[in-house]
């Protein structure tokens, strides 16, 4: 090589400057991102020496004791980024680094042909992410030499990413790659041992390659920070309960063991491994915020990418943890961005069935860690049977509910229990939804039901009126509600007399506009009066749920279903007061509202009206002992 050709400036590619300002100022949102990319961009020369010692000879025993050092100096601002890996000439230093659209990894997997792709298979295709090195440094100085080279060979590299490099042949005795980064005054923070040590274990802590870390001058505590066993990439065979149970801890920081897992690998054209856990106990905030899927991590070839976003994990899931590694996910050119396709698809089709799978494995074993899972999780569940269509019969049978079967004792039930004790006869699944248990249980609704042994489910989860909107039936079994429409359970019922109609009509003159409809019915044989929404109309827990969401409801009118033969109705219908009647109807309208955990329009209203006629009732018992009675004359008036 002649003298002039050994030092050389050079502009990039055409446009590759005005790419290069995008990378730098635009393309990444963390500027950690840098560490990740040259650390993984060291590991794959490394594999790509390991691959290419198998057939050259010149390469052979340059494979062994292969890893990437980093050391920082904080009094000089810089960070050195060392591997032994296969390196570059001259040539490949000019292609791979002068032109940001190239990789020289991908082109090496490229040239390969027949079962030598397979053999490679562990080699990634990072080396763009080279430029992210300009998002903390003002100037970088790539020192590299091939390793089938010889010393006179080594080339050196230099820019400050301002549109053009110099090229430089050096002599290099080590081969591998050696990069320099002098970093500008404002990211000179992460030159110390802790910031490197995080960055490192969350996005390389799995490379293959012991990673080492050195602060200058201090080169006796050197130290390997990474742990190089990824554990979801050994075979199953080789591992423990207790492995899994570590590796889980250390991935989650959860103090308690996760109640299962499942460890799944996927060979052939494309290759993924997954590792899923059903975790204990839920963050307190998992089911207010429905976009965190933090639990399930990305990885290509070992090194993190980012939590798995939802192409992969739907949010019905966001309570997975685990990991999924490929070396063939499509992702944008920061790698910060999970692209569609096929392979995607695939992954994601597998996480919800092995995730369905470990669930219903452990809704079979019953039991506490049953339970502890439907406390933690049931509620994010049941959103998969509104958003997953095709998986949708499948999730509503591991769904769990409060039901009035004496049977029960306080246990959820599921729907396939529910058909079970229906018996062929029955075509209807009923249920009931509410604020709580304890409203579910005391409702009027329910007592038509007890009294012909006609079993309920009591649904009190605030994602159940969204539930049963979308699920209107299951296993050919309708689903329908205690407290809608016209009730027809298959027995013969007496038609409301003259009478009875006459009473509700009466009602209905005295509410006006407060009021939809009122009807006599045969819903009811303890209460007085309840709430029917109509068949298509929107319950009372549903406009309550949009108010307190912020969104408008329109207004609507109750329905007011009575019960004829109750005495307060036959009482009432004694009353020949107007005014009487109708602060008695609306007392009545209010109840009603109230035993179905509504609320009311004019509160204090209602309370002037319990009151006066508490007064009234007091003065008249008292009236009644005045007169000298015995206590008949009182109760009798």
């Amino acid at each position: 090589m002649s003298e002039t050709a050994k030092v050389e400036t050079r502009q990039f590619d055409t446009e590759v400057h005005q790419l290069l300002k995008l990378m730098i100022n635009a393309l990444y949102s963390n500027r950690e991102i840098f560490l990740r990319e040259l650390i993984s961009n060291a590991s794959d020369a490394s594999d790509k020496l390991r691959f290419e010692a198998l057939t050259n000879e010149a390469l052979k025993g340059l494979d062994q004791d292969l890893g990437i050092d980093l050391q920082f100096d904080a009094e000089k601002g810089s960070l050195v980024v060392s591997d032994r890996g296969i390196g570059m000439n001259r040539d490949e230093v000019v292609s791979n680094l002068g032109t940001i659209a190239r990789s020289g990894t991908r082109q090496f997997l490229e040239s390969l042909t027949g079962d030598q792709k397979k053999d490679a298979s562990l080699i990634g295709q990072f080396g763009v992410g080279f430029y992210s090195s300009f998002i903390v440094a003002d100037r970088v100085t790539v020192e590299t030499r091939r390793a089938d080279e010889p010393a006179d060979q080594g080339v050196r590299w230099v820019s400050a990413g301002d549109g053009e490099y110099r090229l430089e042949s050096i002599e290099r005795e080590q081969h591998g790659t050696t990069i320099t980064l002098e970093l500008r005054d404002e990211h000179k923070d992460l030159l110390n041992r802790w910031q490197l040590e995080r960055i490192i274990r969350h996005y390389s802590n799995h490379i293959a390659f012991p990673i080492r870390l050195i602060e200058a001058g201090k080169d006796e505590e050197s130290n390997t920070v990474n742990d190089s066993q990824a554990l979801w990439a050994r075979p199953k065979s080789d591992l423990e309960d207790s492995d899994y149970e570590e590796f889980y801890s250390s991935l989650t920081a959860d103090p308690e063991k996760p109640l299962s897992w499942a460890h799944h690998h996927v060979e052939g054209s494309q290759r993924y491994s997954l590792l899923l856990y059903l975790p204990g106990q839920a963050p307190f905030d998992m089911l207010i915020n429905r976009d965190e899927r933090e639990g399930v991590k990305l990885y290509i070839q070992r090194v993190f990418i980012m939590d798995a976003a939802e192409q992969v994990v739907p949010r019905y899931l966001r309570f997975m943890r685990g990991v999924v590694d490929s070396a063939d996910l499509p992702l944008n050119i920061s790698r910060e961005i999970l692209q569609d396709s096929p392979l995607v698809k695939k992954i994601r089709a597998t996480v919800v069935k092995r995730s369905l799978d470990l669930i219903e494995k452990l809704a079979k074993e019953g039991g506490e860690r049953w339970n502890r899972f439907w406390k933690a999780f049931g509620p994010i569940l049941k959103e998969g049977v509104i958003e997953d269509f095709e998986q949708r019969e499948r999730i509503a049978s591991l769904l769990r509910f409060a039901s009035t079967h004496e049977d029960s004792e306080g246990e959820s039930v599921g729907l396939d229990d529910y058909i079970e004790r229906m018996g062929e006869e029955g075509d209807t699944i009923w249920y009931l939804t509410a604020d709580s248990l304890k409203v579910a249980q005391n409702s009027p609704h329910l007592e038509a039901f007890r009294k012909r042994g006609i079993e309920v489910l009591l649904l009190t989860d605030r994602i159940d009126e969204w539930l049963v909107s979308h699920l209107d039936e299951y296993k050919g079994k309708q689903l329908k509600s205690v407290a809608r429409g016209k009730l027809d359970l298959g027995d013969e019922t007496d038609e409301p007399d003259e009478a009875s109609k006459e009473l509700a009509g009466r009602i209905k003159q005295a509410l006006g506009e407060a009021v939809g409809n009122v009807q006599p019915g045969t819903r009811l044989t303890e209460s007085p009066g309840c709430i029917v929404a109509e068949e298509a109309g929107m319950t009372l827990q549903m406009q309550k749920m949009l108010r307190q969401a912020g969104q408008d409801v329109p207004e609507t009118k109750p329905d007011l279903e009575i019960n004829a033969g109750h005495p307060l109705l036959k009482a009432m219908a004694a009353v020949k007061d107007e005014k009487r009647f109708g602060e008695l109807s609306r007392l009545l309208l209010d109840q009603a509202l109230l035993a179905e955990g509504g609320e009311l329009a004019d509160p204090a209203a209602y309370v002037r009206r319990v009151n006066e006629l508490l007064v009234e009732a007091l003065t008249a018992a008292g009236n009644g002992h005045e007169d000298g009675g015995d206590g008949q004359h009182a109760a009798s008036s």
